[in-house]
């Protein structure tokens, strides 16, 4: 079936790409590779990859050449579900024939939901839909497709069942030429990574237990699963040549840093190539391990710390020490590899002391840079459960990001409120980011690099606008 693999139009600046994490609109606005849906569109020929937001390209243009497909397949999420719906709409209203999918963790954890919710949607494809996709767009029997919930010709659900767990990475061809063919590498941009940058997945699952996290209690499980050191690296050579332009290459893998012998075996291969990278890590990776990776190319970690109260690390299953995670943040310092740290507020133990204690600690270790997001309870994750149970989610707040796609507060506890949740990320930015000698680091970046000077002063308009958006919205 001549395919189309479609993320949606959404809000402006949303950074909820099928490779994004995060899936509302940013500080600073960024985008990621819709990766997850490029995977996918590698194993079908014919297929077309079209990433409206940071193209920025408008339904009517979608609209326009629809007739040329079969198959349409969006990635969908929580907050962007019902806008993704109307998408498929008004692409049946031009192509009535056409046949409509959805994948994503939404559709994973609750197939019999949204289907039902989406009378329009003819299947969803749950965990990972890779192989479930490849085998729709051959035409097979959709009765005899694991992994598969469909609407059959009476209208009824049904639910396949599960597609046993991917074991041979190396079976999954490589993403880079889809990204060459469809899509402008150009459009793509994160604050913290030298642009142009290209991202791509080395293996799926993370080993960690952490409550709130979307992805491996949903989709990429709690195994690494990882690509041969060989198939990587092929791939990197390839991408090196065909995208001259990339300055950095990231890997977004959950925790490229879970076995750490095969990172440093990859390391030593992108040092030959001289090829400058990041990655996804966690904040315990022994000192040895940091300078092989350094000596090879690393440039940046992002790490997420989440919190710097012990006791909401051990609530969320973090299975981090801040002991551990200060020497590991010391040794980076010392080794020049710079750290991109992420912060959640709102966790389950959260208080107006610990969230002090957080911003004190975060400038006390003082990564590079920071990101403070808001604690959300996505369906199909431990935090979710919880908050429903608990009576820490209410109808009223339920919404993870509101009209705009500006991530709100979701979850309040009977010692902390919604708003004073919402209102203590703006009260971290400033304490983190208006202190004197971070000030003086940040402008010193600035009088070093001229690129960067002009970056770093858009981005501040773009975060002081967004600032002003969130109060609007408070």
């Amino acid at each position: 079936m001549r395919t189309l693999f479609l993320q949606a139009p959404s809000f402006d600046g949303f950074d909820g790409g099928a490779g994004s994490r995060y899936q509302a609109r940013r500080e600073i606005k960024s985008f990621w590779y819709p990766t997850w849906l490029a995977q996918p569109a590698a194993l079908i020929e014919n297929s077309k990859l079209i990433d409206a937001p940071p193209h920025k390209t408008k339904l009517s243009e979608i609209t326009s050449q629809i007739k040329d497909f079969d198959m349409v397949v969006l990635h969908t999420s929580t907050p962007s579900f019902k806008s993704d719906v109307a998408t498929i709409e008004a692409l049946k209203a031009v192509n009535p024939n056409l046949k409509a999918g959805l994948i994503g963790a939404k559709v994973a954890v609750e197939a019999d939901k949204s289907l039902a919710q989406a009378p329009i949607v003819d299947f969803v494809a749950r965990n990972e839909f890779d192989f479930t996709i490849k085998d729709v767009a051959d035409g097979k029997k959709w009765s005899d497709i694991k992994g598969l919930s469909f609407r059959n010709s009476e209208g009824v659900i049904v639910h396949n069942e599960d597609r046993e767990i991917l074991e041979n990475m190396d079976s999954l061809p490589w993403v880079t030429p889809v990204y060459k063919r469809d899509l402008e590498i150009e459009k793509y941009f994160i604050g913290y990574l030298k642009a142009p940058y290209l991202s791509i997945y080395t293996g799926r699952g993370c080993k960690s237990r952490c409550t709130f996290c979307l992805w491996p209690q949903t989709v990429g499980g709690h195994r690494y699963r990882t690509r041969s050191v060989g198939h990587v690296v092929e791939e990197m050579a390839w991408a090196q040549k065909n995208f001259p332009q990339v300055k950095e290459f990231f890997f977004d893998d959950d925790t490229f840093t879970d076995n750490l012998p095969r990172a440093e075996a990859i390391a030593k291969e992108l040092g030959k190539l001289g090829i400058t990278w990041s990655c996804n890590a966690k904040a315990n990776v022994p000192r040895e391990t940091l300078k092989v990776l350094r000596d090879n190319g690393l440039r940046l970690l992002l790490v997420g710390y989440e919190s710097g109260n012990q006791q909401i690390l051990h609530n969320i299953k973090k299975g981090m020490r801040v002991e551990v995670a200060e020497k590991f943040t010391k040794d980076c310092h010392e080794l020049g590899i710079q750290i991109h740290g992420t912060f959640i507020l709102g966790l389950p133990g959260e208080t107006k002391e610990t969230i002090q204690e957080t911003i004190k600690w975060a400038a006390k270790i003082n990564p590079h840079t920071i990101q403070v997001s808001l604690a959300a309870p996505y369906p199909g994750t431990f935090l979710y459960q919880q908050a429903i149970e608990n009576g820490w989610l209410d109808d009223a707040n339920a919404e993870l990001v509101d009209e705009h796609g500006v991530q709100i507060a979701p979850l309040h506890y009977d010692h902390l409120s919604h708003s004073e949740i919402f209102g203590s990320v703006e009260t971290f930015y400033k304490k983190f980011y208006f202190r004197s000698g971070k000030i003086a680091s940040i402008v010193g970046e600035m009088v070093r690099d001229k690129d960067m000077m002009k970056r770093r002063l858009r981005e501040g308009v773009e975060f002081w606008q967004f600032l002003r958006e969130r109060r609007n919205a408070a």
